[in-house]
This record gives C-alpha cells, structure tokens and sequence, in this order.
C-alpha cells in the first residue's frame, strides 16, 4: 500500500457550533436550566477537512464564511488543523451558526442557520482528475450537483441532512454515506451503486445495489460528544478506501476513527494518522 494518498477535497459548510450540555434534551415548550455553554468550530464540511487533514496530513476545503470575528476564528481553526482553505470565501453574510443542545448520553438536537453557506459558489475553484472530491447536503444542493458535475475523480456525497436527490447525483456518486435514519429516509439510496451505513453503536455495513456486502463492528467508547463523529468516520471512509482497502478494512478504520472522535469534546478532534488506525483495526482483526 503506497503512503501516497489521492488529494482530498471537501465542498461543504463552515458554522461555528454554539453547544448547549445539559442533562437531557427539551421537549416542544419546555425550558431545562443548569446547562454549560461551549463554543467551538464546526460544520460538516470544516469537519470533514479537518479530520481528512489531521489524518493525512492536508485536505482543501471549498466553502465560504462571513467576513466577521466568526469567520475569521473558522480560518484560524482550519489552518491549524492543516486544512488549505485557500478555496474558502470571505462574504458579507455572516458566518453559518449552529444550535446544539447535546444531552448527558451524547444524544444532540441541532438548529443550523446557514448564513455565508448559502452563498457557497464554485467559481474559479478547478477539480483535478485524480481528487477525490467529498460533499454533504448543508450547502446548497445546486453546489453539491455542479461539484458533481464538474468533479472528474472519486465523488463521495455525505447525504445528510436527509432531503430527496436528484437521480443525476445519485448516479454520479461513486459512494453515497448515511447514517440508518438517513438512509431510512432517502428510499432511492436502496439501489445506489455503493452506499455506507452507519448504525451508531452498532458498527458499519457497505451496500452494493441495496445488498449489503460488507460490515464492521463499532469500536466500544466513552462518549463525550457525537456531533463531529459522523464527519471524522466520513473523512477516514474515504480515504482508507482511497488507499487501497478493502470495504470491510475501510469500514474498520472508520469506525475507530469515529470512536476516537465521540470520545473528544470537539466538534473537530485531534486524530492519530491514518496508518495507525489501519494498524490498529489489523490487529484487532487479527486478534479475534
């Protein structure tokens, strides 16, 4: 397996995440006190870039803030974590912002109000043949549509937030990710070429045509916070399978990495390298 890895880009959104913990969710009229605020980076475009550049070392992310403190702290955060966010948009919206209220068992209610995202534009961003380009659905779906049209390599689509596809992205997706309640939602994605589900603590499974063909445990964690799981086991998905995996390995090492990522109080946690979770997820598989 080369330590090459094919370039990573994600179009996707960018949103400060404002986190409300408390002991368990509301229900419709109800106020719950004695709850901790937080504040971080977040977005499952940011997310995804993130997690790729921690663990490859680099990722780009195409996607636009506002030309606030806000959306100045979001650039800071991605190039600390090794993101090239040379692709990102400075606009006069302001930058996309999250509402989250996360309960004692990790369990989340979240409320985006997209702002900058809205006005995302693929404009003089170019897409190489050999990138692997990787979208999700909190950017507009005519971004997501033009970003599969013009992307000439591997194109992964994060379904999420659920919302029916047109058949034209469906059919240009070369991987489509979900998790169950989203893939519950999407009927179409029953006869997708490849598409990834996640099932919580019930691990992963791969399904080729609406057969499941691959499938890997989950990973037994602490849970800290869900919020930048689904995008850190994204990220890895794509690039274990980039590199050669197979769909069941791939699947593994995402699940660790997600594992990693519930256990971290981020919305973008710090990960190991790529290649410690493939060692890893082989040991384990060789010590069952």
């Amino acid at each position: 397996m080369s330590n090459h890895l094919p370039a990573l880009t994600v179009v996707g959104s960018i949103n400060l995440d404002l986190i409300a913990t408390a002991e368990r969710l509301p229900t419709a009229g109800e106020t719950i006190g004695g709850a901790t605020l937080s504040e971080q980076p977040g977005g499952k475009g940011a997310n995804q870039a993130a997690a790729a550049a921690r663990l490859t070392g680099g990722a780009r992310l195409v996607g636009s803030v506002g030309s606030d403190t806000t959306g100045r702290r979001m650039l800071d955060a991605l190039a600390s974590a090794g993101v090239d966010a040379s692709d990102v948009a400075v606009l006069s919206e302001p930058t996309g912002t999250a509402l989250i209220v996360v309960d004692g068992d990790g369990e989340n209610q979240i409320v985006v109000c997209p702002g900058a995202n809205s006005s995302l534009s693929l404009d003089g961003v170019e897409f190489g043949p050999d990138e692997t380009v990787l979208c999700q659905l909190e950017v507009g779906l005519p971004v997501v549509l033009e970003a599969a049209r013009r992307a000439q390599g591997f194109f992964v689509l994060n379904a999420a937030p659920a919302m029916d596809l047109p058949a034209e992205l469906l059919e240009r997706c070369d991987l489509v990710i979900v998790n169950e309640s989203e893939y519950a939602l999407i009927p179409a994605l029953a006869s997708a070429r490849l598409v990834a589900v996640t099932y919580g603590g019930d691990g992963s499974a791969m399904f080729e045509h609406g057969r499941k063909v691959a499938s890997a445990p989950s990973v037994p964690v602490t849970v800290a916070n869900t919020v930048g799981a689904g995008d850190a086991f994204c990220a890895a998905l794509v690039l274990a399978l980039r590199q050669g995996l197979d769909y069941a390995s791939a699947l593994a090492v995402a699940n660790a990495v997600g594992g990693d990522a519930v256990g971290d109080p981020s919305s973008q946690p710090e990960l190991a390298r790529l290649g410690h979770y493939v060692e890893r997820t082989a040991a384990t598989a060789g010590a069952r």
